[in-house]
C-alpha cells in the first residue's frame, strides 16, 4: 500500500503489494500471475512445505493457507480496498493428495456486497478438471469508497 493509505490504482500494482506485504506468502513462495481481471495463483513446491514425507504430499495447513491467500489476492485485484479483508470464515474441501509438484489456484467471486465477498477457490496440479482441494469463504471488505464518504 502506499504511504498516504490509499490502494495502488491499477489491479497489478494491488496485488504486487498484497504479495509484498504479507510475509506467509513469501514463507510459502506463492506468486501471482494476472491476465486481465483473472488471476492464477502459483505454489511452487519446495521441501518445507510436506506434511506427509512418506507420500510425499504438500502439508494440509499449507494447502489451506494457499487457498485462501488466493481469494485475498483475488479480491484485491477485483476491488480497490481500503485494507486487506478479513476472514470470517472458510471451509475447504480436500479432494486428492497435493504431490510434490507446483500447484495452481483460480478464485471466483461469486458475491461481492457492500460489506461482506463470497468466494470459490479450487486448486490443482496436473489438470484443472482434477482439483486438489477446494475453499468456499467469506470475507469482511473495506472498500476504498467508504473513506471517501465517511
Amino acid at each position: 500500500m502506499s504511504a498516504a493509505g490509499l490502494a495502488p490504482q491499477s489491479r497489478a500494482e494491488r496485488l504486487a503489494a498484497l504479495l509484498a506485504s504479507t510475509p506467509y506468502m513469501g514463507f510459502l513462495g506463492m506468486t501471482a500471475e494476472l491476465a486481465g481481471d483473472e488471476m492464477t495463483a502459483i505454489l511452487p513446491f519446495a521441501d518445507h512445505l510436506v506434511g506427509n514425507v512418506l507420500i510425499p504430499a504438500l502439508h494440509g495447513g499449507v494447502i489451506g493457507a494457499f487457498l485462501e491467500m488466493t481469494a485475498l489476492c483475488q479480491l484485491a485485484v477485483r476491488e480497490p480496498l481500503r485494507r486487506q479483508p478479513k476472514t470470517i470464515d472458510v471451509t475447504i474441501e480436500y479432494l486428492r493428495p497435493g504431490r510434490a509438484q507446483t500447484t495452481y489456484a483460480r478464485a471466483d467471486v461469486r458475491k461481492i456486497g457492500r460489506r461482506i465477498a463470497n468466494v470459490h477457490v479450487e486448486a490443482w496440479q496436473e489438470h484443472k478438471a482434477s482439483p486438489v482441494a477446494a475453499l468456499r469463504g467469506h470475507f469482511l471488505l473495506s472498500l476504498a469508497e467508504e473513506d471517501a464518504a465517511g
